[in-house]
């Protein structure tokens, strides 16, 4: 404690805020803890006391009386000035009904005139500096009195005048005794619901803080059933984050970056719109002017107008995934991602395209021109796919480091677990951004073909779109007749026949190739671009990095526990030795404050 023994050694401290506790136990003992603290001062004393001595015995003392269920015993000796002791004075400031302040006056066998015995007297009666549980006189053993000293012959005093006169209930220590365990009674029934809640939150805590430790693991069986119990509640966390059941986890709602399937659904809307924007990289001619009679037509249109809402949503939507957040996945992801939109003059390109590949064909065109054009019209597909499967990866990886964290507070397990499973959970993201760019490979280096029925009528609609542009100048409003001979203007559109014919003539012959290679490019990309998204999310994602046996969240189980040998699993858990110390110090005080709730239930 640093206390200095010797008064005249100039070493160590003559009061200390250490506390030097005293317990004494049996049948007859009363339970109860007496805090004895350092007598207030004002004045320091040369070389033993200090002006910092005089504020720490202060603050010492008003931190333990401004508790409320503390019974102040205002300690004074009989031969001093009652009404000016400080003490008296600070109780009044933190006690100020005086509901639990005693007053005990010492010493009284000092008083020797009898006129100051009448005074301390008049004190006690409550006729001078009264309190409201009022004062006691108890006589203790002086520094002439022996190991030997028996109270009951010293308080023979109290039998002569003036001591006489006062109450017997305010004379002595058994008086004092008496009347202390009727007022901590009465503190105590008084603070009984707040201190049975006290004690309730001290229990959770301390719970709380031992399942966080987890169970002893000083045997390998226990070590088994510790693993594989965290791993159990992990793969328990996966599921509900996998099927949206965040109410079944408090967790849930306390991160919200462990809702898992819904980022990766937000991110996986957000690729598709993305790819139907930006996959592309020269526009498309006149494909807006489909029929909006036409159902395909009209999912497309929505199509771009959900692209043009997520091109808007998407950045705020991905501002708390941090592709710097984790190193380790530095060799798997790519960080940048910046695509231009889509240049304009394709009708040139596909010129330009046709006449550098044409061969001898008769009215038509090789398939090759449309592979290569495919391939280069979808070049963006590539980085596109990239950056979402890695915005996917950081996604699943911060799911798992939160989760972890979250069940298990033990920061050397969690580095042991991690250091044994983070290279296969690494092979796994590295397989699913193969996959994907497997699938990117499939679509742009093979030859077109589907057998989608869209291709064909998306092709058909093109076709008769461009001759409908082509016959629209020509065309005239019906005119019929109704009733009473009037002529009537029906809203429908009329063109001659010969001019339909004049529509197959009057084009040339690269204009006409160049025409049919976009619109049959057109047509593909959009069954291949939507069919892409579908596979890369269903093949790469789905089956690869979520719900797969290869994926990633699948590594940490109760399976893979299993399989360990001994000396892995030792090193994964293997506690420190303050670990197991705390442990046992929580444990201990978890038993105590479980009687101690058995009794206030009681």
């Amino acid at each position: 404690m640093g206390i200095r023994t010797d008064t005249s050694s100039g070493e160590g401290t003559v009061f200390s805020e250490d506390v030097l506790k005293i317990e004494i136990c049996g049948p007859n003992e009363d339970y109860l803890t007496v805090i004895d603290v350092p007598g207030l001062f004002r004045t320091p004393t040369e070389g033993i006391t200090t002006r910092e001595d005089v504020q720490l015995v202060r603050n010492m003392v008003q931190k333990y009386i401004k508790n409320d269920r503390t019974i102040i015993l205002a300690v004074l000796p009989s031969n001093v000035d009652i009404a000016t002791q400080e003490i008296l004075t600070l109780a009044e400031d933190y006690d100020k009904a005086g509901e639990r302040t005693l007053g005990v006056l010492t010493k009284p066998d000092l008083v020797k005139e009898h006129n100051a015995q009448v005074g301390i007297c008049n004190i006690v009666s409550g006729k001078k500096r009264p309190l409201t549980l009022g004062y006691y006189v108890v006589r203790s053993r002086g520094a002439d009195d022996d190991d030997d000293f028996n109270h009951a012959d010293g308080e023979k005093m109290f039998l002569k005048t003036p001591w006489n006169q006062l109450p017997k209930n305010r004379l002595g220590v058994p008086a004092l005794k008496a009347r202390l365990s009727e007022l901590l009674s009465q503190i105590t029934q008084k603070g009984f619901p707040e201190l049975r809640k006290e004690v309730n939150k001290q229990l959770a805590d301390c719970r709380t803080e031992l399942e966080g430790l987890g169970p002893s693991r000083q045997t390998e069986r226990d070590q088994r059933l510790f693993l594989s119990s965290l791993a159990r509640s992990f793969q328990d966390t996966v599921h509900a984050a996998m099927n949206a059941y965040y109410s079944s986890q408090a967790i849930f709602e306390q991160r919200e970056e462990l809702r898992l399937i819904t980022y990766v659904v937000n991110l996986t809307e957000i690729f598709g719109d993305d790819i139907a924007r930006k996959g592309h990289v020269r526009s498309f001619e006149g494909h807006s002017r489909l029929s909006d009679d036409d159902e395909e037509s009209s999912e497309s249109e929505e199509s771009d107008s959900r692209a043009e809402a997520h091109a808007i949503e998407g950045p705020d939507f991905l501002q708390d995934i941090d592709l710097d957040e984790f190193d380790v996945l530095d060799s798997i992801i790519i960080k940048d991602c910046d695509v231009d939109d889509p240049m304009p003059g394709i009708m040139d390109w596909t010129e330009d395209i046709y006449l550098r590949t044409r061969a001898i064909e008769l009215g038509t065109f090789s398939g090759i021109i449309l592979s290569s054009a495919f391939k280069e019209q979808s070049g963006n597909w590539e980085l596109l796919t990239k950056s979402y499967i890695s915005h996917v990866v950081v996604v699943i990886h911060r799911f798992m480091v939160l989760t972890l964290n979250a069940l298990c507070t033990d920061a050397q397990l969690r580095e042991e677990l991690w250091n044994c499973i983070i290279d296969e959970v690494l092979e796994r993201y590295k397989a699913a951004m193969d996959q994907a760019m497997f699938l990117v490979s499939l679509e742009r280096n093979r030859r077109p073909y589907t057998v989608n029925h869209y291709f064909n009528d998306n092709l058909q609609i093109a076709r008769g779109n461009r001759k409908a542009d082509m016959l629209k100048p020509k065309s005239r409003r019906e005119i019929t007749q109704g009733y009473n001979r009037q002529a009537i203007t029906s809203e429908n559109l009329i063109v001659n026949l010969s001019d339909v014919r004049a529509t197959t003539r009057s084009k040339g012959n690269l204009e006409y190739i160049k025409e049919e290679i976009h619109d049959i490019l057109w047509s593909y990309y959009k069954v291949a671009r939507k069919r892409f998204v579908d596979n890369v999310y269903q093949q790469a994602v789905d089956h690869c990095l979520l719900t797969g046996p290869k994926s990633p969240l699948a590594v940490f189980t109760q399976e893979w526990v299993i399989s360990l040998d001994s000396e892995k699993l030792a090193r994964i858990t293997q506690e420190l030795s303050v670990t197991r110390a705390r442990r046992e110090v929580l444990t201990r005080k978890r038993q105590d404050l479980e009687t101690a709730v058995r009794i206030l239930r009681n």
